[in-house]
């Protein structure tokens, strides 16, 4: 049996050292961080691994955007699955601003002064329906002047991060790294419906099934694949079912605040997938159960 360490925290401590501390604490979701960090950066280093990012929108509403691009512009990852809020969130934050509020705020007093509540975050009207309304009549207008007017959903990331040019987006680095950002839910979102809208009036399609082939061919190519699942939803099992036909995943690292008692996809837990086929029996894998706007900080800090 291995002995369980006090912490030692000294002044000017770096991340990576605290997190290696956090194994030799014996417990409890400390532990669980530091084993997950070290299966994120196992798999990183795995030259034969292909690596997946998921996650759900809400935190892209948070200052964890930051750490989301700053992955995406390091090109940590091969793919990334998530949500039509990320769009929305990422395309309205490279615009406009987002400010801080409470969960205790009256909302029927918001909802007055025009100001939608995100948890304790607080998104103006002005910052999020205007603003991603008119970007996206005029970038689906010059979309559609070049002639692209069949387009996946990884494409038309591209097509708008080109047009954001602002440093501070996960769709610009996106854009710029060439890294697809399959969105299986396109039309749940402001983004989405802005898409129906001009759908109505111009010969211009978003095709699914061309996100499909790219996953598809990805996970077939593969000889290793690995995940870090954050959330649940159709994020995360969008990354667990195609990596089934490859016999599942090598790796996989799940943050989430679901419960497992209730049966959802979300608080599933990786042993679950097993039973599937979605990750492999002797796959390494964890899940860390935390708020993502604490773990992914940490994380990232920890693999740089």
């Amino acid at each position: 049996m291995e002995e369980v360490k006090d912490y030692d925290v000294s002044k000017g401590m770096t991340v990576e050292k605290l997190t290696e501390q956090m194994m030799e604490s014996g417990g409890f979701t400390s532990k669980k961080l530091a084993v997950g960090v070290g299966i994120v950066k196992t798999m990183l280093a795995d030259k034969k691994c292909v690596n997946f990012l998921s996650f759900p929108a809400d935190i892209v509403a948070t200052g964890t955007r930051g750490v989301l691009k700053d992955m995406i512009k390091g090109k940590m990852f091969d793919v990334v699955v998530t949500t039509c809020g990320t769009l929305d969130h990422d395309l309205a934050r490279s615009y406009r601003k987002y400010y801080h509020g409470s969960f205790d705020m009256d909302d029927a007093e918001l909802h007055k002064k025009g100001i939608n509540r995100l948890g304790n975050v607080l998104v103006p009207n002005d910052s999020y329906g205007i603003v991603i309304e008119d970007k996206m009549r005029e970038f689906l207008s010059e979309i559609c002047k070049e002639g692209k007017k069949d387009l996946s959903t990884y494409e038309l990331c591209w097509e708008i991060g080109k047009r954001i040019k602002n440093e501070d987006s996960i769709l610009y680095w996106a854009w710029k790294n060439k890294i697809p950002i399959v969105v299986p839910g396109i039309t749940d979102g402001a983004v989405g419906y802005q898409i129906w809208q001009f759908a109505q009036n111009h010969d211009f399609r978003i095709n699914l099934m061309k996100d499909e082939t790219l996953i598809s061919d990805i996970v077939w190519k593969s000889e290793k694949s690995g995940a870090l699942i954050v959330g649940g939803g159709i994020s995360k099992h969008h990354v667990i079912w195609w990596n089934q036909f490859k016999k599942g995943l090598d790796y996989a690292v799940y943050v989430t605040t679901a419960a497992e008692y209730d049966g959802s996809l979300s608080g599933a837990r990786p042993k679950e997938a097993i039973s599937w086929g979605k990750i492999k029996e002797k796959a390494k894998h964890v899940t860390i159960e935390c708020d993502a706007t604490i773990i992914l900080p940490i994380i990232f800090s920890a693999l740089k």
